[in-house]
């Protein structure tokens, strides 16, 4: 979810039937998928010209949490939130995605929350990584400095954990993984992206675009890449009932406030360090070296197969991220057994994932049963 969808650019700061020809007009939409990448970036710079510098005025307060929790600890990239109901039991680590929107999608609201489910199916001690907009002191952070305080937090919280990993969380929750092994005990990757070699519509887009384009965007934000300015690239969910896999009624209160807060939530974005950014970009969705064998994550480089902890794959159907199919290759990168992989593949948008009640309640027991089963490896047996 990092780059521009091209979806979102079609529409334009105007609409192109709106708009006169000529050096201050947007590029012409062209048909899927021919030239739509050529659009793509040719949208972006466009868009750049007409002051994209501008940073978005955000007076706000934060939406507030659904689940009461405490922050146990301030990093530099994050908040480590608990959300722990008592100091017994196996841990758990939700790692968030840092990419377009805030980490509340892991605890939106009442029957649209991965925290509230998992305390519900029993689990008490529940941890979030809170990762913070990226101010402009932080344009210089990279993947590592993220990886650092993964780690820290695992160590605040007390190793090993059961971590989880949502979206653009999964494929650091991979890495993580792939580089602490003895840290991790079973291990959840939700619509994660991890193979760029398994087509998608990301995938194409971003090797599609130069590299310029995506500099460019880092340099309009002063080595911050704007979560507002990329969210005007971005394909807004427009059926929030089915996001939420609901019914919303126009005429009940509690489901009017239920969509202003989903579409508060989705228009207030977080903004992303450029180093991180521009690392992303090149090194997972162009050289795509996490499967390859060729990502470096704190001084060593990473081998999928030193990952054979208890893994759990969770994939849309309907995915138009992270396809099922891109999800469900990651599986054959690692080194845990067969027989200890589990993946699920259900009737999903991306966000549907996370938000959607009936996901939640099918899908999210399911995995609050595998985390407290016994089926895992000892930790001596995986080093």
């Amino acid at each position: 979810m990092l780059p521009p969808m091209v979806t979102r650019m079609r529409e334009g700061p105007n609409k192109p039937d709106e708009v006169s020809r000529g050096a201050s007009s947007p590029p012409d939409p062209m048909p899927w998928p021919a030239a739509a990448m050529k659009f793509a970036a040719d949208a972006m710079f466009w868009w750049l010209d007409q002051g994209a510098t501008r940073e978005p005025a955000n007076d706000k307060p934060e939406l507030p949490w659904t689940t009461p929790n405490k922050v146990a600890l301030e990093l530099s990239t994050m908040r480590l939130r608990d959300f722990s109901q008592g100091n017994s039991g196996q841990p758990v680590l939700i790692c968030g995605p840092y990419a377009l929107h805030s980490t509340l999608i892991a605890d939106f609201a009442p029957g649209h929350s991965v925290v509230e489910r998992l305390q519900q199916s029993g689990l008490g001690r529940i941890y979030l990584t809170d990762w913070r907009s990226a101010s402009p002191d932080m344009r210089y952070l990279a993947i590592d400095q993220y990886l650092a305080d993964l780690n820290v937090a695992v160590d605040e919280i007390g190793a090993p954990v059961d971590l989880i990993g949502l979206c653009q969380g999964g494929w650091l929750s991979l890495v993580y993984a792939a580089r602490f092994p003895q840290k991790v005990r079973r291990l959840v990757l939700a619509g994660a992206p991890v193979d760029a070699s398994v087509d998608s519509g990301l995938v194409r887009l971003v090797g599609s675009a130069p590299q310029t384009a995506f500099e460019a965007l880092v340099e309009s934000g002063g080595g911050i890449v704007r979560g507002a300015h990329i969210l005007r690239f971005w394909s807004q969910a427009s059926d929030i009932a089915s996001v939420l896999q609901r019914n919303l009624s126009e005429e009940v209160a509690a489901d009017i406030e239920l969509q202003a807060r989903f579409t508060r939530w989705h228009d207030e974005t977080v903004d992303l360090p450029g180093t991180y950014y521009l690392q992303v970009v090149h090194w997972i969705y162009r050289e795509n070296r996490i499967a390859n064998g060729t990502f470096t994550a704190l001084g060593r480089t990473i081998d999928l197969r030193q990952v054979r902890m208890p893994v759990f794959l969770l994939a849309g159907a309907d995915d138009e991220i992270v396809p099922a199919p891109q999800a469900m290759a990651t599986a054959s990168r690692l080194g845990t057994p067969t027989a200890l992989i589990e993946s699920s593949v259900i009737p999903s948008s991306h966000l549907g994932l996370f938000l959607g009640r009936r996901t939640l309640a099918t899908a999210w027991s399911l995995i609050s049963g595998w985390l407290q089963a016994d089926r895992a490896v000892p930790v001596a047996a995986r080093l």
